[in-house]
Order: C-alpha cells, then sequence, then structure tokens
C-alpha cells in the first residue's frame, strides 16, 4: 500500500505547517485554554464574541489541528453517543430532546460560522445514512424511528447487499483539518493569542504549567480529549482509543454514478464495530473505522497510529462493501477520547473548565461545547448550560491492567459478534 506519512490526508492535502511562536514566557490571561483543536478555538472564538476586552490565550502543543480535529472522518453529525432512551430515564424526556436538539442545531452552526468567517471547508449538509446489510442489522436499523427500506437507502449508497438502513438530515460532509485551521484564523482576527508548539505540563486552578513557563488566568480551559491521559491526574479519566483511516485516490464519475452519496451523505452500517466514510469534494472516498488496540497505561505515541492490519482490513472492506479495488493513497489514524459511561461532558468548576469525552463524534459536539463553556465562563444562564451534559463527571477507568484488559477485550468480542452475525 503506497500510502502518505503524514498526520491524516486532510492535513497533508493543505501543504507544509508554519508553526505559530512559542509562549515567549511568563505571563497572565483572563482565560487559558490548553488545547488547539476544535472544542479549545470554538471555546476561544465564542468567548471572544460575547466578551472582546477578555484576553484569552489558547496553547497547542504541536499545531491548530494536529490531534483528533485534523484527523477525524469530517462528519459534523447531530449523533449523541448516549442512546435517546438512556438519557430520557436518567435526565427526562423534556432534557434529553433539549440535548438532542441541541446536537442538530451545532450542525448547522457549525456551516453557519464557515460561511460568516469565509471559512471554505467543504461542508455539505446531505444526512447520513446507516445501511443494514445482513438479517440481524435489518431488525436493528427496524426499531428505529428513522428506518428506510432498502430501495430508499440503496438510492443513497449502492452498497452491496442492502436490506434496509436509517437516515437522519442532521449530519454535513465537510474537511475537518480546512475547518479547524480556518478557526484558527478567525479566532486571531478576534484578538485571540494562540502559541503553538507549546506542551503543558500541568493543570491547576489559577495556573497551567507548560515547558515554557506559566500562564496565570483565573479561568483555565482544558480541551485535550485524546490527549487528555497524559496530564498528571487525568490517567483515568478519558480512555484514549484510536481509530484509523484510508482515503482512495479520487474515483471516476462512473464509480459514483454506482456508489451514489450524490449530495456528499455520509455512510455507515449497523455493525457493532464503527465504520465511518464520506465522499470528499474531490471525489475520494474517505473511510475508517475502530479496531486499533488501545495501549497499556493510556499511552498516546505518533507509531500508534497507523496499524498495517486495521488498514488492510479497512480496505478489505471497502471492496467488500462496492465491488471496488480502488488505490489507497493515504492512511493514518489519531486517539479520541472514551470516558467510561461512554458519555460527553462539559462544565466549570472552581475555575477549570472541560468539554471533551466525545468518543468520536465530537464535530458538531465541540462546537455546542464551546458555546457551552463561553456561557458558563461569562456567566450567562442559557439554555445550553441546562443540558443534561454539563456538569457530569464520569467515574474513572480502571486502573492497569484492568483497563487494558477490559477494553481490548471489548473490542475483541465485538469483532467475533459482527463476524458471527455474518455467517
Amino acid at each position: 500500500m503506497d500510502t502518505d506519512l503524514s498526520p491524516s490526508f486532510w492535513l497533508a492535502s493543505l501543504g507544509p505547517v508554519t508553526r505559530r511562536d512559542p509562549l515567549p514566557g511568563d505571563t497572565t490571561a483572563d482565560v487559558a485554554i490548553v488545547g488547539g483543536g476544535c472544542t479549545g478555538l470554538w471555546t476561544a472564538y465564542y468567548l471572544a464574541v460575547a466578551a472582546p476586552h477578555l484576553r484569552i490565550v489558547v496553547l497547542e502543543a504541536e499545531y491548530c489541528g494536529y490531534g483528533a480535529s485534523g484527523r477525524n472522518g469530517g462528519w459534523c453529525s447531530g449523533l449523541f453517543p448516549v442512546p435517546y432512551e438512556r438519557l430520557a430515564r436518567r435526565y427526562g424526556a423534556d432534557r434529553a430532546d433539549a440535548m438532542t436538539q441541541a446536537l442538530a442545531d451545532a450542525v448547522d452552526e457549525v456551516g453557519r460560522v464557515a460561511a460568516a468567517e469565509g471559512i471554505d471547508c467543504d461542508y455539505a449538509k446531505g444526512g447520513t445514512v446507516s445501511l443494514a446489510r445482513t438479517p440481524a442489522q435489518l431488525r436493528r436499523a427496524e426499531a428505529s424511528p428513522d428506518f428506510i427500506d432498502a430501495d430508499k437507502a440503496a438510492a443513497i449508497c449502492g452498497a452491496t447487499h442492502v436490506l434496509g438502513g436509517t437516515y437522519s438530515p442532521h449530519c454535513a460532509a465537510l474537511h475537518p483539518a480546512k475547518l479547524v485551521r480556518g478557526l484558527a484564523r478567525a479566532v486571531e482576527r478576534r484578538g485571540v493569542t494562540i502559541h503553538e508548539a507549546t506542551r503543558v505540563r500541568r493543570i491547576e486552578r489559577g495556573r497551567v504549567g507548560t515547558e515554557h513557563g506559566t500562564v496565570r488566568a483565573p479561568t483555565v480551559v482544558r480541551a485535550l480529549e485524546g490527549y487528555t491521559a497524559a496530564l498528571p491526574g487525568h490517567r483515568r479519566t478519558l480512555a484514549p482509543v484510536y481509530s484509523l483511516m484510508v482515503a482512495t485516490a479520487p474515483l471516476d464519475a462512473a464509480t459514483w454514478e454506482r456508489i451514489g452519496l450524490a449530495r456528499r451523505e455520509t455512510f455507515t452500517d449497523e455493525r457493532h464495530l464503527i465504520v465511518y466514510g464520506q465522499r470528499t469534494a474531490d471525489d475520494r472516498l474517505a473511510f475508517g473505522g475502530r479496531g486499533a488496540p488501545y495501549h497499556f497505561g493510556s499511552r498516546v505515541r505518533a507509531g500508534y497510529d497507523r496499524d498495517p492490519a486495521v488498514f488492510a482490513a479497512l480496505r478489505r472492506t471497502i471492496t467488500e462493501m462496492f465491488g471496488i479495488d480502488a488505490p489507497i493513497e493515504h492512511a493514518w489514524g489519531g486517539p479520541l477520547g472514551i470516558p467510561r459511561d461512554w458519555m460527553p461532558s462539559a462544565g466549570l468548576h472552581e475555575g477549570v473548565a472541560w468539554s471533551g469525552g466525545y468518543v468520536g463524534d465530537g464535530v458538531a459536539a465541540s462546537n455546542l461545547g464551546g458555546r457551552t463553556l463561553a456561557d458558563l465562563i461569562t456567566g450567562d444562564l442559557t439554555v445550553r448550560t441546562t443540558l443534561p451534559w454539563v456538569g457530569h463527571r464520569s467515574r474513572p477507568w480502571e486502573p492497569e491492567p484492568l483497563r487494558w484488559l477490559g477494553i481490548n477485550a471489548a473490542l475483541r468480542a465485538t469483532a467475533v459478534r459482527d463476524a458471527w452475525e455474518r455467517r
């Protein structure tokens, strides 16, 4: 497989990176944001809009978008990892409905801000289809209020063995690296200072310790998602689990006529071990999935971004789903953050704010998280500050080796279950 070695196809397509200056030394701010991905930048953006007098500093270890924000599948979706029924049982139907609506609205809000700020991120709101391709998958799809029959599902996405599926309009395909890079420029235009190549060593109330100096600020925002475990005291807060992707060479018009996705709908199927894909603006098939192992001690290393066995499995899945043997030009991966109960959260407590644990559905959720944190920091009580995820605290993951054994056993069992269903 002849593939590039860049952090992602999305980042590679934007050319070489010129890092912003690192933190020059000790400084002060009103708000210090740790993490230059979507969560940190959306928080900075809405804070700068609501309170332009605030001194806001963003600290990023590499460069804006280096992590999941520049490597994800490009799904800007209203999906939430906790099922609606569980939210309704715990918080009531009204608050569950509010959470669902807020995420759906976030999909449109991302598109609105991108247009307003001149961020050309290939945004296309075509919705998302989840195909049912085995009898077991069909039974799951039929239980959903969004069920569509085989003809409708196949008309959206011409995969093999389509028996039905579900469709939601609340999803847009986009180029994630274009979004996060454009957002970084937008916050700088509004007076926010971004320091890249500045690794944070410790977060405490009122201060952030970095390799280049200390930032003192009455409010500190933790926006590190899959990299959270590297912070002292947060080893068990979020488990960094890897998701990997491949991108084909551009496909010809005849192939796309057969595959469909004419409105650039994102797609998946009803298997348990998640896969996800989109038709890019330049007519590639970008396709990803879970299955890479969790690494002992919640370690995150650049070498873990690439797993030849997972890349080969993704290529086989593309061939099996679409009957094509398209050349793979790019392969990459990266960590996402998973809380112990799979419940994302946002909040502010004793001067430290956070948003994350999106379980891979963070493009729209990070926008909602950024707006929510801006409300909490400025003291503006809104509908967002009463949503079920605000102030939620997931219990910590188990200590090692139980964490390593449990997560990898679950990944293995999920793959076995899918294989059994296919047979």
